[in-house]
């Protein structure tokens, strides 16, 4: 397996086999981006060791039910890039020789946006995915002050007021 961590380790980019451990990385990570050859499976159970964090972190990003199916199939089922795309565990799929050019444009298009819009975003963002709408709602507020202090906002409107971004189709 190769595992790639890139500038903000939110694009990670993989391919190959991911097992185990590798979940682990893959659930940390806000994008996943994974070659058409890459495929997926926790072989814990397989050899007697408990699945515990990478079945947890699972949920976050798949069903109940595919959860338990690739964990309790073990060695014994893998799960190809194209399903783990239709599930929701990599956001895109690209051909091998285009991975790495991919998950780069990703971290560098990330990286180009001011530091504390980026921050602010990825923590309401998973708030609203942890806790309830009415509990998120109300915390929400502190995070979206992050994006409002002068030098982001400055720093953002640079950008509006600059060149436009050439931004890609997916």
């Amino acid at each position: 397996m190769l595992l790639l961590r890139s500038e903000l380790d939110h694009a990670p980019a993989v391919h190959g086999i991911a097992a185990g451990g590798a979940f682990y990385l893959i659930n940390e990570s806000d994008i996943v981006i994974c070659s058409e050859d890459a495929t997926f499976f926790d072989p814990h159970v397989t050899y007697g060791m408990v699945a515990g964090f990478e079945s947890m972190h699972l949920l976050q990003k798949l069903p109940l039910g595919e959860t338990m199916r690739l964990v309790l199939l073990g060695a014994h089922e893998r799960m190809s890039s194209a399903r783990a795309h239709q599930l929701g565990l990599v956001s895109e799929v690209v051909p091998r020789e285009e991975l790495l050019e991919r998950a780069m444009w990703v971290a560098r298009a990330i990286a180009s946006a001011p530091t504390y819009a980026i921050q602010g975003t990825v923590r309401a963002v998973w708030l609203a995915h942890e806790l309830s709408r009415r509990d998120a709602m109300a915390q929400v507020s502190n995070f979206v002050s992050l994006g409002t202090q002068y030098e982001n906002i400055e720093s953002g409107q640079a950008t509006f007021q600059g060149e436009r971004i050439e931004w890609r189709l997916r």
